[in-house]
């Protein structure tokens, strides 16, 4: 007999708000549930995927109860009393599995709140930040620790993702109050890095501004910048 199929992976329910979440944070809905599961992300962050993992299993009821409620009335039973009373019964838990979600929705929007406003605060020096800056901070986002070689004492920040980062570059992302170090745990064991709030809205606004630039106007050769161009 051939092996059974492998378990299809369980997808989350798409609610409403994940674009605004993505938007705000600068993550991916999948990515940022991976750093809460990982125990990256700061206490605000954590407590707003919390809140959109409530929303994602309500949005599941409300999705369930409405393929339940086009099933019986898609003409595969009969039509009788019967009918009507599962149908009935559909509708007001469809209702009650639509409120859950609305109510979970608000509290995700009020988790939102302080994070955006965190965010709008600091998008004017977020566009200071440099490529090297941003790789940076992005990897640390996933998880890093600061090592200190037993040997040869030098020191290095090595993220989850395997991306080394210079010690140096670590001292200029904390003189910026960009990211912190767990300073109770020693070094050689290796020191805890993360985010701070004012670096993951920096690295946010960062990534959602634009790269490119209007192009312009050219013109003629031996002309000033603000002498138009004469035409034929």
């Amino acid at each position: 007999m051939p092996p059974p199929p492998a378990p299809t992976p369980t997808r989350r329910a798409v609610s409403p708000l994940d674009h605004r979440l993505e938007a705000v944070t600068g993550h991916d809905i999948d990515t940022l549930w991976t750093y809460r599961d990982r125990g990256v992300l700061d206490e605000q962050h954590a407590h707003l995927v919390d809140r959109h993992r409530e929303l994602a299993k309500a949005q599941t009821g409300v999705i369930f109860y409405l393929r339940l409620l086009n099933r019986l009335s898609s003409g595969e039973f009969d039509v009788d009393g019967a009918l009507f009373t599962r149908i009935d019964r559909t509708v007001d838990q469809l209702e009650e599995a639509a409120d859950a979600r609305d109510a979970a929705a608000r509290d995700v929007l009020a988790a939102l709140e302080p994070i955006k406003a965190a965010a709008g605060a600091s998008a004017p020096d977020a566009q200071q930040l440099s490529t090297d800056d941003q790789a940076a901070l992005l990897a640390i986002a996933g998880g890093a620790k600061l090592y200190e070689h037993l040997l040869t004492g030098r020191m290095s920040v090595t993220a989850a993702s395997g991306t080394r980062i210079p010690h140096a570059k670590l001292q200029q992302l904390e003189d910026a109050g960009l990211v912190v170090r767990d300073t109770g745990r020693p070094v050689h064991a290796g020191q805890p890095v993360a985010l701070t709030d004012a670096g993951r809205a920096a690295l946010s606004a960062a990534r959602r501004a634009p790269t490119t630039q209007a192009p312009k106007v050219p013109t003629r050769p031996g002309a000033s910048p603000s002498t138009p161009a004469h035409r034929r």
